[in-house]
């Protein structure tokens, strides 16, 4: 594989592949650049995000019918074959003859990796036990004790998932504080943001850290697009006194004010050109789905406001002009404020 070209080919289905290792741009140039151009050809777009149930329903179809091809019994042995060591060479080669891979991504316009991951954790029984019993939160403590944070290791020893065990380490380990944030806090907070982003920065952009490192901290949240996917159990022991969620909405309720700068974004004239533009925006995108729409690209059309900042406006709108919307699909909602408050918002406007 030419690097220098793959990455310029991927460049058009994925923006930010500039950030992408060489060994994984290698892998997508293998699985997913035809994939992509022949999704070009139907006219579909390459999608990021909250998977639907639409592409669910797809995943586990093909999940199924790969099984059926293999004879392979379980779609836990499949998508998680170490669990399995007397089975799993011959899975591997069955994996290989069929043309995993493809087979697994059919009809989904992602890259495999995503689906590949969303599968496991589809088809991953571990993920559905039901609440810790008090022993099972005793246990995991020992666990973590004598393995740290090794969570794969813990994970098999307590048939909990991955994720499970962290998350629910990081509820039970914290002295939880369900108070109005301090401002020593909320100071540990931001600089524990800052902390990560600046670790990200120094791997991905060099060039970029001078400028975050010489600003202050409402310099540096403006100039940055800080609403990014950030490692919150991280985070959370930086704090010390609050939980992982507490500190991701917490952040979250600092992005929207930051980076809005205080603009009345729905206040008077300005305010009724927003909802004209988040109606007409979110009509072109013919999503059957909220979680079809790509949330951060349509932020780029009201200036730097986080992705929450739009889905909450959009939630107003619904709730003060749609009637009965909690009974209407999202495109019936979307087509009604097109087709009947629109008009009314631009006579007002």
């Amino acid at each position: 594989v030419d690097l220098d070209i793959a990455r310029q080919e991927l460049k058009e289905f994925i923006p930010h592949v500039k950030n992408i290792s060489d060994s994984s741009i290698k892998k997508m140039a293998g699985r997913d650049l035809m994939r992509f151009k022949e999704f070009k050809k139907q006219g579909m777009a390459v999608k990021f995000g909250r998977f639907t149930q639409k592409e669910n329903k797809q995943i586990r179809k093909n999940v199924e019918e790969f099984l059926a091809l293999t004879g392979i019994d379980s779609a836990e042995k499949l998508l998680f074959t170490s669990r399995y060591p007397e089975d799993k060479d011959t899975i591997h080669r069955l994996k290989t003859e069929h043309h995993f891979c493809e087979k697994i991504s059919e009809g989904i316009p992602r890259p495999w990796r995503l689906i590949y991951y969303r599968a496991r954790k589809m088809f991953d029984p571990n993920n559905y036990k039901g609440r810790y019993t008090r022993e099972e939160k005793e246990q995991l403590k020992k666990y973590q004790a004598l393995h740290g944070n090794d969570w794969k290791k813990i994970s098999e020893l307590m048939s909990r998932s991955n994720l499970s065990v962290a998350m629910k380490f990081s509820e039970i380990k914290s002295a939880i504080n369900y108070g109005s944030w301090t401002k020593e806090e909320t100071r540990k907070l931001m600089s524990a943001v800052k902390d990560v982003l600046s670790r990200k920065l120094r791997t991905e952009n060099p060039s970029s850290l001078s400028s975050l490192e010489q600003s202050d901290t409402d310099l540096w949240i403006d100039r940055e697009q800080l609403h990014q996917p950030l490692p919150w159990t991280e985070i959370e022991t930086k704090v010390g006194s609050r939980y992982w969620r507490q500190c991701k909405q917490k952040w979250n309720s600092i992005l929207t004010r930051k980076l809005t700068k205080g603009k009345q974004l729905y206040k008077g004239t300005r305010g009724l050109q927003t909802k004209i533009t988040l109606i007409k925006r979110l009509y072109e995108t013919k999503a059957e789905d909220a979680s079809e729409v790509n949330w951060d690209e349509l932020s780029n059309a009201f200036g730097d406001v986080p992705r929450n900042y739009l889905q909450s406006k959009f939630y107003r709108l619904k709730v003060s002009f749609v009637p009965f919307w909690k009974r209407k699909t999202f495109s019936e909602i979307i087509d009604y404020l097109y087709e009947k408050k629109l008009p009314e918002l631009e006579e007002n406007l």
